[in-house]
């Protein structure tokens, strides 16, 4: 999708607000995840964040959001980031939007010289992409103890040449506008 003049992906900026709400709303039907955006961009704690927006045919399709973490831990903390959350219109998803957001997120977050991201997602989903199931087990704790049945979908990925094992381990500290447990619940 990044590739094709009639669909791209570009990075939002403050006038897209309007845009950034509509996808949200048609995607989740809801207002949390939309106010949780809302929440996130103007949050201090998460920045610097990345923020994209996907278009088909100049339509705004599709919204995905990035922003900064840290680990807890007695070791300087890695540049880290968190994945959430990834919007698609629902007329628009299947088509690839949500995996031209994904990858074009994480190549940009590579070159702005991240090192790990977290994402709670899909447990099959996500790992197309090279995320790692079950961050826990390498010692990455989520902000909020998970159900046992959500372990799988608590997923990291290293964005460099660096082993899992090769970074600090703790608590991961989420921007503040989403360090609250409804949004670590299923």
């Amino acid at each position: 999708m990044n590739s094709d003049q009639n669909n791209h992906v570009r990075e939002s900026d403050d006038f897209d607000t309007e845009i950034i709400m509509m996808i949200e709303r048609k995607a989740f039907r809801s207002e949390v995840e939309p106010q949780l955006v809302l929440d996130l961009l103007d949050d201090q704690s998460a920045k610097p964040i990345l923020s994209l927006l996907a278009f088909k045919d100049e339509v705004p399709v599709g919204h995905i959001l990035f922003t900064k973490a840290l680990i807890e831990s007695n070791e300087p903390s890695p540049f880290t980031y968190i994945l959430a959350p990834i919007a698609v219109r629902p007329e628009y998803q299947g088509q690839g939007i949500g995996s031209s957001l994904v990858e074009e997120g994480l190549k940009r977050l590579h070159e702005m010289g991240a090192e790990l991201v977290f994402v709670l997602g899909h447990e099959r989903y996500y790992p197309r992409f090279g995320f790692v199931p079950n961050a826990s087990g390498f010692g990455f704790m989520p902000p909020y103890t998970l159900q046992p049945h959500q372990s799988n979908a608590w997923m990291v990925q290293s964005l460099n040449s660096k082993g899992l094992e090769e970074y600090p381990k703790g608590r991961i500290v989420c921007a503040n506008a989403m360090d609250k447990p409804e949004y670590w619940y299923e």
